[in-house]
């Protein structure tokens, strides 16, 4: 018989455990008012003016930075969307602003995929070049035949041109990866240099005119298609510098893409998921003022001025981004009680006008005989042209059906007209046989280029930023966001003394040594 003895003992708590409930008490009391030890980082309000593609994005890249506690007010006396606009013809929606979108784009790109919304491709339209008399290049349905008659016409300046162009855009790639691992730069001109080196700076101290000569591009291709494409998307000619004239020649390429639905829904996208306050009113001043501290300090704050029709209104800010032009003609936004004056007469922008025409395009105008054979649905111009447009071609509406056709030129479709003034009824009547309707617009859309450039810096004072002045490097959709993004980490960085963060040299050794 085999008896089993269990003992049941009473397990007692190893010493160290009594020490538990005095040793949490401190614990909890510091989570529980840790506010009350280490106050927490501020976080500071902060005031975009203008909701274009540039304040829209800075919007966002603030909120990103500074994490939902910020206050970000955006105001704008205009419609949402800045460049990103469109008008109404016969119950349709158009594109009049930016209508292209470069599959380069990373940060336009990840708007888009961020919000959800639909990349749609950009219509092939067939182009023409026009001298005044006739045209003297128009494509083919055919690729094929289109590079024969490129090679044929032009040599092999098509192909260096565009290694050229993919050269420059390589580098340029970078400020994507110094953007991601958080750098930033007070000025244009040290972005660029860290970019690609003096090179890129002096890109804009001469023309593209002198940079395309440099490779051995001829002249008849100077003329006949570099010339028209700088008219076609800034109303200008070879003159411009090379930095702009590089990019306008990218908009010339195929595979560009735009937004089911209008461009100008990234705008409103990013506003609404930043989570802002839409402030409708005009901003006519930014102004100074001393601010006391419960500790004693004194800091200084911006105030900032609107009006809202016939009300007036003003709040207070510690970061300020411009995100509209501050030059002569364009704005009227003045600046205060500054302990050193913002200059904003760096140059002057240029008018552009837009004007959509329902109708049917008169063929005759540009030296065709047989309407029938007239195919051509893009035109661009020479700087010698007789004419006083600077492009023209067929529109399709934001919103299309994915087997979309473009309409053929004969039938009564809508035209988009670019020139430096207004149209007149004459000229109206020349270019178009028959009209159903029109909307014309007109704005100061981009800079007129005249290197070597006079650029205003980001820092316009100690927490002033200011976007546009990259837009005389370049005024394109991405140029912006770019200088968006440049402002927030700019201002994050300021705002906390980062100052490892801004405006450093060899930046791809280090990030070589950071990775």
């Amino acid at each position: 018989m085999v008896v089993s003895l269990v003992l049941k003992v009473k397990p007692q708590p190893h010493p160290a455990t009594k020490l538990r409930p005095q040793l949490l008490k401190p614990l909890v009391f510091f989570s529980k008012y840790r506010y009350l030890c280490f106050p927490p980082t501020p976080r500071p309000p902060s005031a975009v003016i203008g909701a274009g593609i540039g304040g829209s994005s800075a919007a966002h890249f603030l909120r990103q930075q500074f994490g939902e506690g910020v206050k970000i007010d955006v105001y704008e006396s205009k419609a949402v969307g800045g460049h990103f606009a469109t008008a109404n013809i016969s119950g349709q929606e158009y594109e009049i602003g930016a209508t292209t979108i470069h599959p380069l784009n990373l940060h336009t790109k990840e708007f888009v995929r961020m919000l959800g919304l639909k990349e749609r491709k950009h219509p092939d339209n067939l182009l023409a070049v026009y001298d005044g008399e006739e045209f003297v290049f128009e494509e083919s349905d055919w690729f094929i035949v289109n590079i024969i008659k490129l090679i044929w016409r032009y040599g092999f300046d098509i192909l260096r041109m565009k290694m050229w162009v993919e050269s420059y855009l390589h580098r340029f790639m970078k400020v994507y990866q110094y953007q991601t691992h958080g750098y930033s730069f007070t000025s244009l001109e040290k972005l660029l240099h860290e970019v690609g080196g003096d090179e890129f700076v002096q890109m804009t101290k001469h023309s593209i005119d002198e940079a395309l000569q440099q490779i051995g591009i001829s002249q008849r291709f100077m003329n006949e298609m570099v010339t028209p494409i700088m008219r076609l998307n800034y109303g200008q000619s070879v003159n411009i510098n090379a930095f702009v004239g590089m990019t306008s020649l990218l908009a010339a390429e195929s595979d560009l893409w735009t937004v089911d639905g209008g461009n100008k829904l990234i705008c409103a996208g990013l506003l609404y998921s930043a989570k802002v306050n839409l402030i409708k009113g005009k901003v006519t001043s930014v102004n100074t003022k001393k601010r006391p501290l419960r500790n004693g300090e004194v800091i200084t704050a911006y105030e900032v001025n609107y009006t809202a029709g016939p009300d007036t209104g003003y709040n207070m800010y510690d970061i300020v981004i411009v995100a509209t032009p501050l030059h002569q003609g364009v704005s009227k936004i003045t600046f205060q009680d500054l302990s050193q004056p913002i200059r904003t007469d760096c140059g002057q922008y240029q008018q552009k006008v837009v004007t959509l025409v329902e109708g049917r395009l008169n063929a005759s105008y540009f030296g065709h005989r047989g309407p029938g054979r007239f195919r051509t649905t893009a035109i661009v111009t020479m700087e010698h042209s007789s004419t006083s447009i600077l492009a023209a071609n067929v529109l399709g509406p934001v919103t299309m059906a994915a087997d979309y056709q473009i309409p053929p030129p004969t039938a009564t479709c809508v035209w988009k007209v670019l020139s430096r003034e207004p149209l007149a009824e004459q000229q109206l009547s020349r270019l178009f046989v028959s009209r159903s309707a029109m909307r014309e617009t007109r704005w100061m859309a981009y800079p007129r280029y005249s290197p070597p450039e006079k650029v205003p810096p980001f820092l316009l004072h100690d927490r002033i930023y200011y976007l546009n002045a990259i837009e005389w490097a370049a005024s394109t959709v991405e140029m912006i966001a770019v200088a968006a993004k440049n402002a927030a980490l700019l201002s994050y960085h300021r705002w906390f003394q980062q100052l490892d963060r801004i405006d450093q040299d060899y930046l791809q050794q280090r990030l070589k040594v950071e990775l």
